[in-house]
């Protein structure tokens, strides 16, 4: 499990996402540290007190909320026990199984282009502007050595 690329396809889906508010973002990196005490285990049980305190989330209305839009949204699996002497479970999809490189995850395709989403789902496209300073840089090892 690379959680690094993980998350970064995860934050990827968030932006793209219209219907996420902070709420549901704050609630998944809570489930996300959750799983990883669990060192990543195919399911791991879930206290709300402790999601709710790690989320920064007050009100237990707007905590179900969240976590039954995110099990909706299958960005994660909520099994609820319904029951106060068994807790619920969660499971985590991975997102992330390939072995893309961070430039290929971040990438439109077109070299120094990096797309980018607005709220509303239209694409933008920004230009990453190469490093051109080129002043001041020695042009092979012999300078180099004969520098210091």
């Amino acid at each position: 499990m690379n959680y690094i690329k993980h998350l970064n396809v995860v934050l990827r889906m968030f932006h793209r996402d219209y219907r996420l508010n902070p709420s549901h973002i704050s609630l998944y990196m809570a489930l996300f540290r959750e799983w990883n005490l669990s060192r990543f285990s195919k399911q791991f049980g879930i206290s709300r007190k402790v999601l709710m305190d790690t989320a920064k989330i007050n009100s237990n209305t707007t905590y179900h909320r969240c976590i039954r839009e995110l099990d909706e949204w299958k960005y994660i699996h909520y099994f609820p026990s319904h029951n106060p002497h068994t807790g619920s479970v969660v499971q985590m999809p991975n997102f992330f199984t390939g072995s893309v490189s961070n430039n290929e995850l971040n990438s439109s395709g077109i070299d120094g282009q990096v797309e980018h989403y607005r709220s509303t789902g239209v694409p933008v496209t920004i230009y990453k502007q190469e490093n051109m300073i080129t002043e001041g840089r020695p042009l092979n090892e012999q300078e180099v050595l004969k520098y210091f």
